[in-house]
């Protein structure tokens, strides 16, 4: 029986080491395109204005940016937002003037220079003193969710696990910033809700995972401490692939139909599902088998009653 489980085993340690360079690889391609191109934080972070307006025709993006920058805008920043007619304008903050005279102001002046009807749709302004306190407290609460992920997984399992998985979950984060980095997607408020959660959901797949390779050290009698983690990922893979085509395809539906507002979040959790799906497979169970994980780690000491000895000398 046991011979047969092993034959049908998927070898999945087998390339934990081509897995280990492949993910360094893309974790220090996501460290440079952080450090040189940065994130491009929305106005949640920064502060500032930002105006949506609607144009009666498809609006020329360099035209409107021509515009601007000869009326003393040459901060802002123009994008489409949702479809040809509607744009976003972002502006820096401005000492002693209201969001909405502002905003009048851009919109005589975007009227003047394109001769089109423009409707203002919305007006939003953050102070800068808030983006830095939303900024600060944003990466704490990260920071803070994988410590106490690190505690959490050291007591319920063992402590090479919980290594493993907050490594994995350190992957996950990375890797999704990176993205946003190299891609120069807008990060805001929305943005962060869905790295958080990407940290929730790879971390609730990792507790599977761990949880079936105790099981299988304290089951399984032979084996390498490597064959009974190929054998855990197997019997776990059908589960694994399953929730996350579900969650994939939710996820597509909002990414393609859900509008500009939630595009952002929809991006880091697509890729943040994919990659959390992948790292619990080949980084926190490499992670773990790399420490030396084995049966005698994971199976519960046996602790004797006192006075046991005295009672089995009775007659």
């Amino acid at each position: 029986m046991q011979i047969l489980q092993l034959k049908e085993t998927v070898a999945f340690m087998r390339y934990r080491k081509v897995a280990l360079i492949f993910s360094i690889v893309l974790m220090l391609a996501s460290v440079v395109s952080l450090a040189t191109n940065k994130l491009n934080f929305g106005l949640d972070f920064t502060g500032g204005t930002l105006i949506e307006i609607g144009f009666d025709e498809s609006a020329d993006l360099t035209k409107v940016r021509a515009i601007m920058d000869s009326n003393g805008f040459d901060d802002a920043v123009v994008q489409l937002y949702g479809s040809s007619r509607d744009v976003v304008i972002r502006l820096a903050p401005r000492e002693d003037v209201k969001a909405e005279m502002l905003g009048n102001q851009v919109l005589d002046i975007l009227q003047a220079g394109t001769g089109q009807t423009i409707d203002m749709r919305r007006i939003e302004f953050v102070g800068a003193s808030v983006g830095d306190d939303l900024a600060e407290q944003g990466g704490l609460a990260m920071l803070t969710a994988l410590i106490c992920i690190l505690v959490y997984v050291a007591f319920r399992f063992e402590w090479r696990f919980a290594l493993g998985s907050v490594i994995a979950l350190f992957h996950d984060v990375l890797l999704t910033l990176g993205l946003f980095s190299v891609l120069q997607l807008q990060f805001d408020l929305t943005v962060l809700a869905a790295v958080l959660a990407v940290i929730g959901y790879s971390l609730n797949d990792t507790i599977v995972v761990s949880d079936r390779i105790r099981e299988n050290f304290r089951k399984v009698r032979s084996g390498t401490p490597e064959d009974v983690i190929n054998i855990s990922l197997t019997q776990t893979l059908s589960r694994t692939v399953i929730t996350s085509i579900t969650t994939l395809l939710v996820l597509a539906a909002l990414f393609f139909k859900g509008g500009a507002l939630i595009h952002g979040f929809a991006t880091a959790l697509l890729l943040g599902v994919f990659v959390g799906t992948y790292s619990s497979v080949y980084v926190a169970s490499s992670v773990a088998l790399a420490l030396g994980i084995s049966k005698e780690d994971l199976i519960p000491e046996v602790i004797e009653k006192e006075g046991a000895d005295q009672e089995e000398m009775k007659p």
